[in-house]
């Protein structure tokens, strides 16, 4: 091979590492993978291939580390025992919202109160 062949070869993957670039490889549809997939040398049956696969392969190639998107934390990450002493003091403060017949605060009371039993619940399950 030539120095001017190479210098062909590495303007082509420029340009195509630049339609990637421009492009999300994860936004790219599966037969625009595929054809992407077709000029990697060494990869067979690309027209079987589902976009995950195609993807995987290609960011192996590329050498482009497959970034997980970061899971957020939910309310869950409570201590339990913190929720139920708030549920205990919610519960009385709904007491004497019902002795006073303050039935806007009863309702705002009862969702919250709901909404702290829920969260004791997954709290429980990722424990």
């Amino acid at each position: 091979m030539t120095e001017e062949e190479r210098k062909e070869i590495t303007e082509e993957k420029t340009e195509q590492d630049l339609e990637l670039e421009g492009k999300a490889l994860d936004k790219m549809t599966a037969p625009e993978l595929r054809e992407i997939a077709k000029e990697i040398p060494g990869v067979t049956g690309v027209h079987a291939m589902k976009k995950p696969e195609l993807l995987s392969i290609i960011k192996k190639s590329k050498g482009i580390k497959d970034e997980r998107p970061v899971k957020k934390t939910t309310k869950a990450a409570y201590n339990i025992r913190e929720l139920k002493q708030k549920l205990v003091i919610l519960k009385q403060e709904k007491q004497n919202a019902l002795k006073i017949r303050d039935k806007s605060r009863v309702n705002i009371l009862r969702r919250r109160i709901n909404r702290i039993k829920k969260m004791t619940r997954k709290a429980a399950s990722a424990a």
